[in-house]
């Protein structure tokens, strides 16, 4: 560690800033939001710029600098002009009174950095790559302030009210922490996240009126986790996936999924294949339940979404019907992903008004489709499923009456490194396919926005 992370409380102490541009606005802005009191010294000032500094107490000086302008009142100084000889002989003035000073231009020879900040009032996040990059820390702090919950601090003071009657009913450490855990990173949190401060109010107090010392309660997460990207998966996916205890995840999760998911939770692989299930659904379903009631959290990770030939329903009604808590946490469904990432989409002016989602298998192994109600003008066939299957499928549109020319293509390993699109024709595509090593998961699309792909492909999957 090259830098150390100090948090300096500024409030009402004066900090000297030396210029009156870009950077050295943005250093003040900083130190305003700090509740310093900013002394600026610069030929030219902004107006909006000089404004809050005189709000806060802070003087303008509005001439070149003078060494007199470092007083022994400042406790940080900034050297933020155009000049470098100017902003090298700031910084000696200041070193010889012993003041930490920041060289706006210059990370290498500065005492301190301007970190990226997150604010979750009363939590402050800070971002320093140490000059090395700042763009790459900049990006690095976008993507942890979009995956950190804007109320956050709404959260903490929950727990500021409630601490001291959580205090006084449990007696035991941990006890109380196991208590705090679930209220963190359960339901309660996420009725805050939500918006829904007052039923999370509601819902601690129900925890800590029927809360016992020894007392556990698991909760089951029902969570699609996408197409394949990882990029695709929710915030709320994510969080959750990192409080899980145990997750149960299907053949089509992704391994770059997989390898975001808290890396102590028991993992147990419950995909199923055509013919071929590794855990069959009715022993999901009771392997879900007897992890909940044991006190787990438990995180149920399907491919797209749950609820879009997912079975999700199923596991949830069981669940319903045994009265165990759980959440449904919505996923990019394949259809969706695959088609963005193929440059297919499902509905266009010009092609389609109407989109079809239908399941090439059934659950006796068959493919059984209303075949005329697909065969529309201007519909787009989406069909999941439908690669042991593609050879009837096929036969089945165009015995009522399909063109066999209507362009169709086959998605394989949508939004992954990994994605191929076989774009043919409905009567051709089969064959095309049997010829080549396809392998799961796959989608079908077949309308007349396929002949876009070719002129609306962007994403570039990793060469052969």
């Amino acid at each position: 560690m090259k830098l150390l992370p100090l948090f300096f409380d500024l409030r009402g102490r004066h900090c000297l800033v030396v210029g009156g541009g870009r950077i050295a606005a943005r250093r003040v802005e900083s130190l305003l939001q700090s509740a310093a009191v900013p002394d600026l010294v610069a030929p030219e000032i902004a107006q909006d710029l000089a404004r809050p500094i005189e709000a806060a107490g802070g003087t303008i000086s509005r001439r070149e600098w003078k060494p007199e302008d470092v007083r022994r009142e400042h406790v940080l100084v900034v050297a933020a002009t155009n000049d470098p000889d100017t902003n090298r002989a700031v910084a000696a003035c200041a070193r010889q009174h012993g003041i930490p000073v920041n060289l706006a231009t210059d990370a290498a020879n500065s005492d301190f950095t301007f970190p990226g900040v997150i604010e979750r009032d009363p939590f402050t996040v800070a971002i320093s790559s140490g000059s090395a990059s700042p763009l790459l820390a900049r990006l690095l702090g976008q993507r942890i302030n979009a995956l950190v919950p804007a109320s956050y601090g709404q959260l903490a003071e929950l727990v500021r009210r409630y601490r001291d009657v959580v205090r006084t009913r449990f007696n035991d450490p941990a006890a109380r922490n196991r208590f705090w855990e679930r209220i963190l990173t359960g339901s309660v949190a996420e009725h805050v996240f939500a918006g829904n401060a007052g039923a999370a109010e509601r819902l601690l107090k129900r925890y800590l009126a029927a809360a016992h010392d020894d007392e556990t309660r698991g909760e089951v997460y029902l969570i699609g986790a996408g197409p394949g990207d990882p990029d695709l998966l929710t915030f709320r996916a994510w969080r959750l996936l990192q409080q899980s205890d145990v997750v149960l995840y299907d053949r089509l999760v992704s391994q770059r999924i997989l390898e975001l998911i808290n890396r102590d939770a028991e993992m147990v692989y419950v995909g199923k294949r055509r013919a071929s299930h590794a855990v069959p659904q009715g022993d999901i379903n009771r392997l879900l339940i007897e992890h909940a009631r044991a006190g787990r959290r438990v995180a149920r990770l399907k491919g797209g979404d749950p609820f879009i030939f997912g079975r999700g329903g199923e596991e949830i009604e069981r669940l319903a019907e045994n009265q165990v808590p759980f959440q449904v946490v919505p996923g990019i469904t394949a259809a969706s992903g695959c088609a963005s990432y193929s440059g297919i989409p499902l509905t266009h002016r010009d092609h389609a008004q109407s989109v079809r989602f239908v399941t090439g298998q059934l659950r006796d192994g068959s493919v059984d489709l209303p075949w005329e109600q697909l065969v529309q003008p201007r519909q787009t066939v989406v069909i999941y499923m439908g690669l042991s299957g593609l050879p009837r499928i096929a036969q089945g549109l165009m015995g009522a009456g399909m063109d066999p020319d209507m362009p169709a293509a086959l998605i394989e390993q949508g939004t992954t490194p990994s994605q191929k699109v076989h774009a043919s024709t409905i009567s051709a595509l089969p064959s095309e396919v049997e010829r080549l090593d396809v392998r799961a998961p796959t989608l079908v699309i077949v309308g007349s926005v396929v002949r876009l792909h070719h002129k609306l492909s962007w994403f570039e999957p990793l060469p052969d």
